[in-house]
């Protein structure tokens, strides 16, 4: 079994926690949508199993995991209604910057709202619990929160997956830091199956490869959920940006001015909830200068287009738990986030994790 703690019971949380109800029979090498690989290692979705959950909102404490994650603010996509009920609480974790202030002008059914009751000891639970690996899916912005379930980490002896756009595992100083405790980091911010980034950075490393001069591109994003209430505080926004920008920018041979790349969030739509759509616009010179340019629409549930790599995540951090591996795992990391310590071409980075998953 891989055992996993989560810090954030949001939207992509509930998808991982369906995802596991949902595929819980797929037990071969058939081709399953949604999935980017059946088995790692011997693992299949199966043998995941969630042992401690941490988060801050009242209406999500208290309650059994499998409940938690269809409570409000939540709004992602129902895919399994039937969630098996996984015997674990979610627990009350220190807020510390986890939560924007502007986001009390909204109405508490789109937003958090913090629970009285006091935070738990985290170190205790993850030392009483034992999990394998937390993975943090607090929200954007959250430095300290996210600093402070690192520091618990390697106190407590449990391996660590970023999803977010907070730089931990693609620093030096922290991978030191879990290899020296004899754990593992992957990171950091996930980066979806078929998603903004993705996407963009597969329409770059095409026009550089046919010869098309990018001249200038922006990406804007808009959804509803409260990833996007959260991030209308701009300052939250900076390591979002650099994350997302850098991801496209390795893909050119010469980084474009920063007057002609612009990516980031656009605005907050309620009535998107989890849906996110893309706008991509690129511009060119192919042959003789002669310009061109290029549009594109992407509409994607923004949860669940991401729970699929982090399922890949979870079980490769195990096969480098079970291989005796130490530190940063470069692999999953270069092919699953947006802000990995080295970035590589998509292509290298599939079969660098091919070629882990297979053990060369």
């Amino acid at each position: 079994m891989i055992k996993i703690a989560i810090v954030g019971i949001g939207n992509c949380a509930s998808s991982l926690i369906q995802g596991l109800t949902f595929y819980e029979n797929v037990k071969d090498e058939r081709e399953i949508p949604g999935l980017l690989n059946n088995s790692i290692g011997g693992y299949y979705i199966s043998d995941i199993e969630i042992v401690a959950a941490f988060d801050v909102d009242k209406r999500k404490i208290g309650k059994d995991v499998s409940e938690a994650i269809f409570q409000k603010p939540n709004n992602t996509t129902v895919f399994c209604e039937n969630v098996k009920e996984s015997g674990v609480k979610v627990l009350r974790g220190p807020t510390l910057d986890g939560v924007s202030k502007h986001m009390e002008e909204y109405d508490e059914d789109i937003r958090f709202v913090e629970s009285d009751e006091n935070p738990v000891d985290v170190v205790k639970v993850l030392r009483e619990t034992k999990p394998d690996i937390l993975i943090n899916y607090l929200p954007v912005g959250s430095q300290k929160a996210t600093e402070y379930y690192v520091n618990c980490c390697l106190e407590a002896g449990v391996s660590f997956i970023n999803a977010i756009p907070v730089f931990i595992s693609s620093k030096d100083e922290y991978a030191k830091m879990f290899e020296d405790a004899g754990l593992v980091c992957v990171g950091d911010d996930i980066k979806a199956q078929i998603g903004a980034t993705i996407t963009h950075r597969v329409l770059t490393n095409l026009f550089s490869k046919r010869g098309v001069k990018l001249k200038r591109t922006y990406q804007l994003n808009t959804g509803g959920n409260t990833d996007f209430l959260n991030m209308l505080d701009r300052k939250r926004l900076s390591f979002k940006k650099i994350s997302k920008t850098e991801a496209v920018q390795s893909q050119l041979g010469q980084p474009l001015h920063w007057k002609n790349i612009h990516i980031g969030p656009s605005d907050f739509i309620p009535w998107q909830k989890d849906n996110k759509i893309c706008f991509i616009r690129m511009e060119g010179e192919q042959f003789g200068s002669v310009p061109m340019n290029l549009e594109m629409r992407l509409s994607v549930e923004d949860s669940p287009n991401s729970a699929g790599v982090m399922i890949d995540a979870i079980r490769c951090t195990k096969l480098a738990i079970d291989r005796g591996i130490k530190g940063y795992l470069k692999e999953i990391s270069a092919f699953g986030f947006k802000h990995p310590a080295i970035q590589y071409s998509d292509d290298k980075a599939f079969k660098m994790l091919d070629e882990f998953i297979k053990g060369d």
